[in-house]
C-alpha cells in the first residue's frame, strides 16, 4: 500500500515521503481499517516537526484523524494508532475508540467530525459551561478548530464573535454566521478589545476560545467579561502565554485549560456521550464540518504544509481511493487563522 512516512523531523514537505509499504498488521484490541478520508489538523504538523507532545518511533505515517471502513463494511470515525497514522491507505486502530460515522455527513466531512468538535463541546460545555445568551469570542474562526467552536456556539444560543485574519477568512466567518467578525490584521489588538467592548455594551466576551495563544491570548484578557472564562486549546501561534493571575484575580475571571485526549483515557464514556449529541447536531444541521478541499494523497506533505504555514480556511481532507477527490466545496458547503 502507499503512506506517507517521516524518517527525520522537519518541514511537512521535505520530511514526509510517498513510499510502498506493507498494510499494517493490528495488534491485540485492534483492527485494520481501509482509509475513506484522514483529516488534516495542526498536531499532524507538529508530529512531522518532532514538536509535538507524543513521539512515535521512526518511521512514522501522521494522520490523527480519518473516517475508515472496517473489515465487515462499517463505516467509522477512528483515530489510527501511530506509528501508522491516516495518510495512508490503510490503518489500524483501537476497536473500543471506533465511533459510527454520522449517515448525515460524507466520508471528508465525517473525517473531519471528531477531533476538532469533541474539542469544542468538551471546551464550550464542560470546561466553560456556556449558556444560551452569553457572548462568545473564537479565535481563527474561519479554522478547522474555530469553524467548530462558532457552530458549537451558534447551536448554544450564544451571540458568537469571531477573530480572522485576512478578507478572504472575514466572509467565511460571515457564512459560518457570527455576530460579529474582526479582522486581526487591521487594526491590532486594542482595536479587537474596542470590537469587542462595543458589541457587548462594555461587557466583554463570557467565554473566549483560543488555539492561538500568544498575542491572542493577551487580546482575550483584556476584553474578557466579569466571571468571563478563557479556555486555552492550543497555541498555533507557536508562543505559549505567561498568564498574568493577579490579572485574573483583579478581573475576576477564569482561565482553563483544555486537553481532550485526557477524557479518552479517564472518561472514555463521556467521549461517546458527546459523539451522539454531535451526531444529532449534524443531522439537525447545526453542525457541518467546514470542508474546504479534499485532495489526493499524493497531495497529502503540501496540504499538511499548506495548514502549517496558515494558509488555509477550513479544513483539508486528504482523499486515498483515485478519483475520489472531489473539487473543493465553498465555504458555505463546509475552516485556519
Amino acid at each position: 500500500m502507499q503512506a506517507w512516512r517521516v524518517h527525520t523531523p522537519g518541514e511537512p514537505r521535505e520530511a514526509m515521503r510517498l513510499e510502498e509499504v506493507p498494510e499494517p498488521v493490528p495488534g491485540e484490541g485492534e483492527v485494520k481499517l481501509k482509509v475513506l478520508a484522514a483529516n488534516v489538523n495542526f498536531p499532524d504538523a507538529l508530529l512531522v516537526r518532532g514538536q509535538y507532545q507524543i513521539r512515535p518511533p521512526l518511521p512514522f505515517t501522521p494522520g490523527v484523524e480519518i473516517c475508515g471502513e472496517t473489515e465487515d463494511g462499517r463505516r467509522v470515525i477512528a483515530t489510527p494508532s501511530l506509528p501508522h497514522g491516516g495518510f495512508a491507505e490503510y490503518v489500524t486502530a483501537a476497536a473500543r475508540g471506533l465511533l459510527p460515522a454520522p449517515e448525515s455527513l460524507d466520508d471528508a466531512e465525517a473525517a473531519a467530525l471528531h477531533i476538532g468538535y469533541q474539542t469544542g463541546w468538551f471546551g464550550l460545555h464542560r470546561r466553560a459551561r456556556i449558556q444560551a445568551g452569553e457572548t462568545l469570542l473564537v479565535h481563527a474562526a474561519a479554522g478547522g478548530v474555530g469553524s467548530a467552536a462558532v457552530q458549537l456556539g451558534k447551536a448554544a444560543g450564544a451571540a458568537v464573535i469571531g477573530v480572522v485574519g485576512g478578507k478572504a477568512k472575514v466572509r467565511t466567518a460571515e457564512e459560518l454566521g457570527c455576530d460579529l467578525v474582526i479582522d486581526r490584521t487591521e487594526g491590532g489588538l486594542e482595536h479587537l478589545v474596542t470590537q469587542v467592548k462595543e458589541f457587548t455594551a462594555g461587557r466583554g466576551a463570557d467565554v473566549v476560545y483560543d488555539p492561538v495563544g500568544g498575542d491572542a491570548y493577551t487580546a482575550s484578557a483584556k476584553c474578557v467579561a466579569f466571571e468571563g472564562r478563557i479556555v486555552v486549546v492550543g497555541f498555533a501561534s507557536g508562543t505559549i502565554p505567561a498568564p498574568a493571575l493577579n490579572h485574573a484575580l483583579v478581573k475576576n475571571y477564569a482561565v482553563l485549560g483544555l486537553h481532550w485526549g485526557l477524557y479518552a483515557t479517564k472518561e472514555p464514556a463521556s467521549v461517546a456521550a458527546c459523539h451522539a449529541e454531535l451526531t444529532r447536531l449534524a443531522a439537525e444541521g447545526a453542525i457541518a464540518p467546514l470542508v474546504s478541499e479534499r485532495v489526493a494523497l499524493a497531495d497529502a506533505a503540501d496540504a499538511v504544509q499548506r495548514l502549517a504555514d496558515g494558509t488555509t480556511t477550513g479544513r483539508l481532507v486528504v482523499v486515498p481511493s483515485p478519483g475520489a477527490a472531489a473539487p473543493a466545496a465553498t465555504a458555505a458547503d463546509g475552516g485556519s487563522r
